[in-house]
């Protein structure tokens, strides 16, 4: 019988606490069991394993950080959309270190098809990509240019790889900035004949 006042929800925002205080890869049952005071088995009754515990806890990162960029880019486009974009990801990235650890996790293919958002960012990060005038297959391609120079960026800002005097959050503009011109000269490939 599940213990009274646990819940799935409960538990996965527990986690996504637990994961910004300790760190994603510190997110145990046993830690997570030790702070609501019950014993590791209670968990089970919610959740049937680690992967599944940190599996719930990308998917509930994911949906937070989606939700900040939506409403950043709303109503905007190109260049206004592009900065949105950037500054509510690297926002969310630092306030959140082990929420935002947890969306770079590999999940089950299968579970992202049904998560709405993780459906939702795609839809966002290509409207803002569409307004560039990008289609397939460049469109795939900005969507990964922009992945990983946010993600790069805001992995090593969080370890304090940047160590030149120069402000952080210039570099950050400046990158923004080459992103937009990138993509509004993205090259198009030829029509197939």
């Amino acid at each position: 019988m599940p213990r009274a006042g646990l819940t799935t929800d409960r538990l996965v925002a527990a986690a996504a606490e637990l994961a910004d205080e300790s760190g994603f890869e510190n997110v145990t049952l046993s830690a997570l069991a030790r702070r609501f005071g019950v014993r590791d088995a209670s968990l089970y009754a919610h959740v049937g394993s680690l992967r599944e515990l940190r599996t719930r806890l990308a998917l509930f990162a994911g949906g937070e950080l989606v939700e900040e960029i939506a409403e950043a880019v709303a109503g905007r486009t190109g260049r206004p959309a592009l900065i949105a974009f950037a500054a509510a990801y690297r926002s969310y990235a630092l306030r959140h270190p082990g929420r935002y650890a947890a969306t770079q996790t590999r999940v089950d293919p299968a579970l992202v098809a049904d998560s709405p958002a993780l459906r939702r960012t795609a839809e966002v990060t290509y409207g803002v990509l569409r307004s560039y005038g990008l289609a397939e297959p460049g469109l795939t391609d900005a969507v990964r240019l922009l992945r990983s120079t946010f993600h790069g960026f805001c992995a090593l800002e969080a370890t304090g790889a940047f160590g030149a005097p120069r402000d952080v959050r210039a570099s950050w503009d400046m990158a923004v900035d080459a992103l937009h011109t990138a993509l509004e000269h993205w090259p198009r490939e030829p029509a197939a004949e």
